[in-house]
């Protein structure tokens, strides 16, 4: 990572009104969480079909056994990393805005960050499919599968985005705002390759935001939207980044 690259982020992160961090899984694979796709991804070991919508209505105790093991018995012990911790030291001083997230870690939110639009929902919530009631993950009983509702007896799934559904209409709708006002957007431990989330960097883009990419490897966005790519962990880039963006 060329030093002159970072000075170069950190005075325009200094001068920009309006800067927000848009994150994938690569911001958490630092705190154990391993991606889904590619060769070391969970879609290597399990078969994605437990998360499809359709299935899990017609299997929810095969899918619940699943979700288990990787959201709630792996995932759950997961804390979060500097990079997570940096962010939300970023909007405390005034430095960023939000935090547009395709993770459903619930990381950002305990390393401090207060203005998260979670573009794929929390696996730390959990909803009713029948009467909507939203429960924490901690509320129900979860020894027993599949998980029930108290109130009305209904399925309870995951707060997240299964395969089928739909994004929530909250998130979307603020993640484009926050993405059309952007000064700089920090794009985070992603190759932005999933739709519709994709587009939030391209839209930031195309009204005028620099794009400062941190990322392990290159991908399709630094060949075609980035502006300043900062090559490394995210947790290392980001604490360097924030000491130079605070030195003057």
């Amino acid at each position: 990572m060329a030093n002159d690259q970072l000075n170069k982020a950190a005075g325009l992160i200094r001068e920009s009104k309006y800067t927000t961090a848009f994150t994938g899984a690569g911001i958490s694979v630092e705190s154990g969480i391993p991606p889904f796709r590619g060769k070391e991804g969970l879609w290597s070991k399990y078969d994605p079909i437990v998360l499809d919508i359709d299935y899990f209505h017609r299997n929810p105790e095969k899918s619940w056994s699943v979700i288990m093991e990787i959201f709630y018995d792996f995932f759950g012990k997961a804390k979060p990393n500097r990079a997570h911790e940096v962010l939300a030291e970023m909007e405390k001083k005034g430095l960023l805005k939000s935090v547009i997230t395709q993770n459903i870690d619930n990381l950002h939110q305990e390393a401090g960050s207060q203005v998260v639009h979670e573009f794929h929902g929390n696996s730390q919530k959990l909803v009713c499919t029948e009467c909507k009631s939203v429960y924490r993950v901690g509320e129900l009983n979860m020894k027993e599968l599949p998980v029930r509702c108290p109130k009305c007896g209904g399925l309870i799934k995951p707060d997240f985005i299964f395969f089928g559904e739909p994004i929530p209409q909250d998130a979307y709708f603020h993640a484009i705002e926050a993405a059309e006002k952007s000064e700089v957007m920090l794009v985070i431990g992603t190759t932005a390759e999933i739709m519709p989330a994709g587009q939030i960097p391209v839209m930031a883009k195309s009204n005028g935001a620099v794009i400062i990419e941190v990322n392990k490897e290159p991908s399709n966005l630094t060949r075609h939207i980035t502006d300043i790519f900062l090559q490394g962990k995210a947790s290392v880039v980001m604490d360097e980044l924030l000491k130079e963006v605070i030195r003057v």
